[in-house]
């Protein structure tokens, strides 16, 4: 197979959360571990860190990265969805994946993949386990995809952990309390494994304490300080923190340089690749993107729009099971609203998206796609 048909099966063939939503979340670990059982359990040759949160763990995640990179470590970096190349899920030292890695990865497994049935969530958890246990990682850095107890990449037993934030996101799925949603970031917690948090309110807090108590798991709490870095948005100094607490806590393990660490802090974006948080498409005129997609991730978008004196114009999309009613009212007023249906499935039609927000009082236009509502914006 080409590389695009190789993407192609995986998208067709197997259940992806980002295309039709929950019925693609497997409740169980059962496939991921057959699978990587099938695959001589690749999970076990590295050293990790896992990462979970409602906000937080993509930045936190590369932030690691970035540091690690610094100081001459080899660095797998596994984090999800994608926003253009699928190969953004599995990196190493900052750099996508070889296509023809995952082309060869596919093939070779097409039998796994017809026997176990698994989703598409879990074919790239296994993939990028493979991918880092064949590069001979000195450290991989692997953020949940979902939650966390039944997340697929909770097979790993990671020498620290982290949750870097609590908040209402995938209810349907998680609970619909924050403590609720904290039980379930907390099953990533391993017996004496050192556990990292971030800011997280006392009540989901105290969960993750308990269950940090029950096994063992040192707890410490991170403390925000200003730092130099190249990445846009006062809220990521929390993650800042969050990457600077895990690091000092297991700096026997893998030693680091405090000078190196504040140079990767000021490089994030070019050390990890990072794209998609509060990042500037334009400057003339100023353009800005950002993924958040969760009441909690509106508010720290709508607390940097607050700075800008500027007229704001949104082009939004949202997926089907959002609840904008909790969203809308975040938003600083803006000048215009464009809406559009996310290329996916699960994408709410622009047609509604313009209904939830005329029941607020506010007016806006729906679009065909994204280009479309650029040129009538611009």
């Amino acid at each position: 197979m080409t590389y695009e048909q190789t993407l192609d099966y995986l998208y067709t063939k197997l259940p992806m959360y980002q295309r039709i939503g929950k019925q693609a979340f497997k409740k169980d670990l059962t496939n991921i571990i057959k699978l990587c059982d099938a695959l001589g359990n690749p999970q076990n040759n590295f050293k990790s860190i896992h990462i979970a949160g409602t906000n937080g763990k993509g930045s936190t995640a590369h932030i690691l990265s970035s540091i690690y990179q610094n100081n001459g470590y080899k660095v797998g970096l596994y984090t999800s969805p994608h926003l253009v190349d699928f190969r953004e899920r599995i990196k190493l030292n900052g750099q996508l994946c070889s296509k023809e890695f995952v082309i060869e990865f596919t093939e070779s497994i097409q039998h796994l993949i017809d026997d176990i049935q698994p989703s598409f969530f879990e074919i790239t958890v296994a993939m990028a386990f493979s991918y880092f246990a064949q590069e001979m990682v000195d450290i991989a850095i692997i953020e949940t995809g979902l939650g966390g107890r039944l997340d697929s990449t909770n097979i790993i037993e990671p020498i620290a952990s982290i949750i870097t934030s609590i908040g209402f996101d995938h209810m349907d799925m998680l609970g619909n309390t924050l403590t609720a949603i904290a039980d379930e970031k907390a099953g990533i917690i391993k017996d004496q494994v050192p556990v990292i948090v971030g800011e997280i309110a006392d009540e989901p807090l105290e969960v993750i304490k308990n269950k940090a108590k029950l096994l063992n798991a040192p707890i410490h709490k991170t403390l925000m300080q200003e730092m130099e870095t190249d990445l846009l948005g006062d809220y990521q100094l929390w993650n800042i923190a969050s990457a600077l607490k895990c690091v000092e806590v297991i700096n026997n393990l893998l030693p680091t340089e405090e000078h190196k660490n504040k140079e990767a802090l000021k490089q994030v974006g070019s050390l990890s690749n990072f794209v998609g948080r509060w990042q500037i498409l334009n400057k003339q005129p100023l353009v800005i993107c950002d993924v958040g997609h969760n009441e909690q991730g509106f508010q720290l978008v709508a607390k940097e729009l607050d700075k800008y004196n500027l007229n704001i114009y949104y082009i939004l999309g949202f997926v089907q099971e959002k609840d904008l009613s909790s969203i809308i009212p975040i938003l600083p007023k803006g000048e215009e609203y464009h809406f559009v249906k996310p290329k996916v499935i699960r994408g709410m039609h622009a047609d509604k998206v313009q209904a939830e927000f005329q029941k607020l009082g506010i007016n806006g236009n729906p679009h065909q796609d994204l280009k479309d509502a650029l040129d009538d914006v611009y």
